[in-house]
């Protein structure tokens, strides 16, 4: 990114304190729950109780209480999702050992197949996704997109909105949603700053298009993908008439296509309504006016020179820089050896006649000044060069949802030491807290921004980092592999065309297009591992037991069963409209992948019952629990809060019209093509 006059440039008066261990113990169970969460363990437990005094057999009441569990410690964040599907599954094992206790006959689970999960069509190709959407964003791909959608977007909102929308649902077709909206966050946030448009205007559109672009195909979402899996292991316990067959690639297209249109026309026409204002952004002059005018930064750097007398003499930087409230970002020692950026030290000692880069507000710079008696010089003169514009800057970062730093604050993994990252600021939700505000102990959550001074090349290497997302794009960097774009298309068309045109599993195709993008190039194996979202594929493959133990011991349908007793006489629309409806609610308080797992034998038993088709209402479930827009729980909507300013009450606006109309169409539409 271009970059102001040195004297100008921002940087943090905030000191990471080297040597200080990181927090690297974890927390057990016990030692994290809440009271809040320990009230709803004993109601849960109660319900599961309550629930096998009436259940028709021992083995309902006890998949009845895992579901139970499951769902607590999904919807009040115990643990880890990954960590408590894994959980799940692990207990859904011990049942084989523990029959003869639990009054079970044998297991709820086979063991045998309890970690089939892992090796099944959905999780393989949910891998292979993630590869090739990573393989087409290494190509440069991205920013080609970006430069088009400035070419003919012009500075409308309207359209802007529409031509974002529009691609980034296309894109979300074939890559996780969350990926699309990660890959154009950058893209968006560099038509804001060119347009004047304000962010918050763009980036719930964009965010909300990425999770209804994962409707269009069957691989666009981890439901859909997980769906026909699903429905194939329901075969083994339903009847030969009741037999369903599985969705094609493109069955749920014009239902996506529905859906989409709706999102794209509700932000054109309401827009002006349901956004939020934001502030009139100016097109981008330079770095130091957008962030004193996005953060309220007003720090400037400027070189001072350490006297024989001065008090600083001996003491090392980290003594000083806190209680000063300014922060040193360079040093020139008597030697000739020079410490600049993220190559400082800061338990260095200050020597006598050495130079100092300091930078801090106005105010502090002149108050250390006067404290120690020293001059800054008019003009960078040592540091001019390593602290120049074309080697580094200011830059944004977002803590995107799958981030290993979530929980851990820049003091507890040396953000500075370890990554090389000056913390100017922090902004969580519209809140901005900056140096001296406490920001070096605060907890990352996803989706905040990081603001900080770095070096361009370190910037580089962080952007290759999955546990951060950055989002400044105009700084001066290595091209990523554009001599690649032809492979990366071929290979992407080549899984595309075998998906379309053959019979082979959906894993096969998709595996056989990441592969050949490593093979090609591309890619390198690792960062195709890097790609891949563990976390995603752990509560995935752990998820799958328990779908079969709902299914085989009779709980699905003994659910239907009270379901349908409840809902006597609606018609079968309406009894979809509820499906739906439980689906949008299950999907705000725990993953959609999990609500997936649950409903869908749950809808299969109701569509029996009700003598609808089975296939449809489990489709149903698939994409219903794509409805989350009400509140930011959404991996997608967590990654936009932070740039975006968005709070909670920004999202339920925007979110419950959009989660009716969601329905609406759904349900509609369904129900014209099927």
């Amino acid at each position: 990114m271009s970059e102001p006059p040195l004297t100008k440039q921002l940087t943090s008066p905030e000191p990471v304190i080297i040597g200080e261990e990181a927090l690297t113990e974890p927390f057990s169970l016990l030692d994290i729950m809440s009271f809040k969460q320990w009230f709803a363990a004993g109601v849960f437990f109660l319900a599961a109780v309550a629930l096998g005094q009436v259940v028709p057999s021992i083995e309902i009441a006890w998949v009845c209480a895992i579901l139970l569990f499951t769902v607590f410690l999904f919807a009040f964040e115990v643990v880890a999702v990954d960590v408590a599907a894994a959980t799940v599954m692990v207990l859904l094992g011990l049942s084989s050992l523990l029959a003869p206790v639990m009054g079970l006959q044998q297991g709820l689970v086979d063991n045998q197949l309890l970690f089939n999960g892992f090796s099944s069509n959905a999780v393989i190709s949910i891998i292979a996704v993630m590869i090739i959407g990573s393989g087409l964003d290494k190509t440069g791909i991205m920013g080609r997109v970006a430069a088009w959608i400035m070419d003919i977007g012009g500075r409308t909102e309207s359209r802007i909105i529409s031509i974002v929308s529009a691609t980034v649902a296309f894109i979300s077709c074939f890559m996780q949603n969350v990926g699309a909206a990660a890959l154009f966050l950058p893209v968006v946030s560099r038509i804001s700053h060119r347009t004047g448009l304000p962010l918050s205007r763009l980036l719930m559109p964009m965010g909300f298009s990425a999770i209804l672009g994962g409707t269009m195909t069957m691989i666009g979402s981890s439901p859909l993908i997980l769906l026909n899996d699903l429905m194939l292991t329901a075969n083994f316990s339903l009847p030969e008439s009741h037999q369903m067959d599985t969705w094609s690639l493109f069955s749920v297209t014009p239902i996506g296509i529905a859906l989409v249109l709706t999102g794209v026309v509700y932000f054109i026409v309401t827009g002006h309504l349901v956004l939020p204002k934001g502030s009139a952004a100016m097109p981008k002059i330079d770095t130091v006016a957008y962030f004193q005018d996005m953060y309220g930064l007003d720090h400037v750097v400027v070189e001072v020179f350490i006297p024989e007398t001065c008090a600083l003499v001996g003491h090392s930087l980290e003594e000083f820089e806190y209680p000063e409230g300014i922060r040193v970002i360079g040093v020139q020692l008597i030697n000739g050896k020079r410490q600049v950026s993220d190559g400082l030290v800061r338990s260095v000692a200050v020597e006598a006649n050495c130079t100092l880069a300091i930078t801090g507000s106005p105010d502090k710079l002149i108050a250390f000044e006067s404290k120690y008696e020293l001059t800054s010089k008019p003009m960078l003169e040592l540091f001019a060069e390593d602290l120049s514009g074309n080697k580094s800057g200011i830059a944004e970062i977002v803590i995107p949802p799958n981030s290993n730093l979530i929980d851990k604050s820049a003091l507890e993994i040396l953000l500075r030491k370890a990554y090389g990252l000056t913390l100017l600021a922090l902004q969580r939700a519209g809140t901005t807290s900056r140096a001296g505000q406490g920001i070096r102990a605060m907890p990352f959550q996803p989706g905040d921004v990081l603001v900080c001074h770095t070096s361009w090349e370190n910037l580089a290497r962080i952007a290759e980092n999955r546990n951060f997302l950055v989002i400044t794009t105009d700084y001066p960097k290595e091209d990523l592999r554009p001599k690649k774009v032809a492979w990366a298309l071929a290979f992407f068309g080549l899984a595309l065309g075998m998906v379309l045109l053959t019979d082979i599993r959906l894993s096969v195709a998709l595996m056989a297009g990441a592969m050949g993008m490593v093979l090609s190039g591309v890619l390198s194996i690792d960062e195709a591992y890097e790609a891949v979202s563990w976390k995603t594929v752990f509560l995935l493959a752990s998820l799958i037991p328990l779908g079969m133990a709902v299914q085989s011991s009779g709980t699905a349908s003994w659910i239907a069963e009270q379901t349908l007793s409840l809902l006597q006489g609606v018609p079968i629309w309406g009894l979809q409209l509820a499906v739906a409806m439980l689906a949008t609610v299950f999907t705000l308080v725990m993953s959609n992948v999990g609500a997936t797992v649950l409903l869908v034998p749950l809808a299969i038993n109701i569509a029996i019952g009700a003598g609808g088709n089975p296939a449809v209402f489990a489709l149903i479930v698939a994409l219903a629990t794509s409805n989350s827009f009400l509140i930011p729980t959404h991996q997608v909507n967590a990654l936009i809060m932070g740039p975006g300013g968005y709070r909670v009450a920004d999202f339920l606006r925007a979110g419950s019209i959009m989660t009716v109309l969601y329905l609406l169409v759904l349900i509609s539409v369904m129900n014209l093509i099927f």
